[in-house]
């Protein structure tokens, strides 16, 4: 699980995570690429992705734990 912060500010982010006791890794991109080029279009989103790279899927709002750990079992190398 990774984190992905574009809106707001760096700062911003960092007391979202503290705030939510959140310990997953957080990366920050201000340009917002990184949200095109995976096709995330709004808050809060999920792409699940394979080992390489290649989307498996993807949500808008909040995701399906089942279906999180359904494909996760189902694409676990």
């Amino acid at each position: 699980m990774v984190g992905l912060g574009t809106q707001d500010s760096l700062g911003q982010a960092h007391d979202f995570f503290e705030d939510y006791d959140i310990t997953f890794e957080m990366l920050w991109d201000e340009s917002f690429i990184t949200w095109q080029e995976i096709g995330i279009s709004s808050q809060p989103s999920a792409v699940m992705l394979q080992a390489d790279g290649t989307p498996i899927t993807g949500w808008i709002g909040p995701f399906p734990e089942g279906e999180v750990l359904q494909l996760a079992a189902e694409y676990a190398p």
